[in-house]
């Protein structure tokens, strides 16, 4: 797999690990790494042990095999999220893909909480719901969703947020009966990130040029 700006880093795809035991605490659980949540952030809110998240962190986090996730739509532009897996400068960036694959910009980097430019919930629901016909990548809304749901930046959301991040977290294994509770501590980050943070914009409004990295994934 090559991506332009990537070319050092051995990339592979990364679309079977969604399923495994481990992986949303993984990803998300950084989030709730900023004081907002009241309370301690552990994988049992995604329905997952200590031992799930740290048997799949030495495949995540792997500095010789960095896994790409990738989330195209079918009626405008994409994402790919990349584990970079660089000694010395882990981190997940975000990528905005054009539809026809033929670039990709970063519009986001994660190290611990180090975002760039962030997506509307308008956006990010565009995204999730609307995969291609046949590609190999992420399919499953719910998923879609979550991958992404680190670049939400939007400081108005509508109430129907809360119930869609906990649907889409019992779709992944999370307890249903905490799982509101989990969309709320990971929104609680959301927010307060939105409304203190002056540079989060939207890259699809064309108010603001963001491409640290270009090229085709």
């Amino acid at each position: 797999m090559l991506i332009k700006g990537y070319l050092d880093g051995p990339l592979v795809a990364g679309e079977s690990l969604l399923a495994r035991p481990g992986f949303w605490p993984n990803h998300l659980l950084a989030m709730c790494g900023d004081g907002a949540c009241a309370e301690r952030p552990v994988p049992e809110w995604f329905g997952d042990d200590g031992a799930d998240v740290d048997a799949l962190s030495e495949v995540l986090f792997d500095p010789e095999r960095w896994p790409v996730f990738r989330v195209p739509a079918e009626d405008g532009p994409g994402a790919v999220v990349i584990y970079r897996n660089l000694v010395g400068d882990y981190g997940t960036d975000y990528l905005l893909t054009h539809p026809d694959g033929s670039r990709a910009q970063q519009i986001a980097g994660r190290e611990g909480d180090a975002p760039g430019i962030g997506l509307t919930w308008h956006e990010l629901v565009r995204i999730a719901d609307n995969p291609p016909a046949a590609a190999d990548s992420a399919q499953d809304g719910a998923v879609r969703l979550l991958l992404l749901l680190p670049l939400l930046a939007d400081v108005d959301l509508p109430e129907a947020a809360r119930e869609r991040i906990t649907v889409a977290l019992t779709a992944t294994r999370a307890p249903q009966d905490t799982a509101a509770t989990t969309a709320d501590h990971l929104l609680a980050h959301l927010e307060r990130r939105s409304r203190h943070d002056p540079t989060w914009e939207s890259p699809l409004s064309g108010s603001r040029t963001a491409g640290q990295r270009s090229g085709t994934p």
